[in-house]
C-alpha cells in the first residue's frame, strides 16, 4: 500500500461529510468500514476494535481515533497555518490527552453534528446516486 488511506464509519453523515472532505483535497484514499472485507491487508493493521474510531493508515503508521483526523488535517494543510498550529501544539504534554478527549466529544455526539455537516453515508446510497 502506498497511499495514505482513511478508513472510516461509512454508515455516518457526519464521518462520511469529513471523509469525503479529505478524499476531495488529499491524496488521502477513502475506505468504509463496509468496504474492509474488500481489503484484507488493509484490515488486519488496523487495531483489533477498529469500529471505535476512524484510522488514517500508511505505508508505515497506523494513526487511530484524534490521531487519525490530525494527521489528516496535517496532510491537507501542510506548510499552512492548520499545519503549523498542529505542529507547535504536539510540542505539549497535554495535548494528546486534549485531541483525544475532543475526539471523543464528536465522535459521542455524531448525531447532533450530523445536523450540521453530514452527507448520505456510502453505505446507505442508492446504487443510482453512486
Amino acid at each position: 500500500m502506498t497511499e495514505p488511506t482513511l478508513v472510516y464509519d461509512d454508515d455516518c453523515g457526519f464521518c462520511t461529510w469529513w471523509a469525503e472532505f479529505f478524499g476531495d483535497r488529499t491524496e488521502i484514499r477513502l475506505v468504509g468500514f463496509s468496504d474492509l472485507p474488500d481489503h484484507p491487508d488493509l484490515q488486519e493493521r488496523l487495531p483489533e476494535f477498529y469500529e471505535e474510531c476512524s484510522h488514517l493508515v500508511t505505508e508505515d503508521t497506523v494513526y487511530s481515533c484524534g490521531q487519525s483526523l490530525e494527521e489528516a488535517l496535517r496532510r491537507y494543510d501542510e506548510g499552512g497555518p492548520v499545519g503549523n498550529g498542529l505542529e507547535f501544539l504536539r510540542n505539549f504534554e497535554d495535548y494528546e490527552h486534549v485531541r483525544e478527549w475532543g475526539y471523543r466529544q464528536v465522535a459521542n455526539n455524531r448525531d447532533k453534528w450530523g445536523k450540521v455537516m453530514s452527507k448520505t453515508p456510502p453505505a446507505r446510497r442508492d446504487t443510482e446516486e453512486s
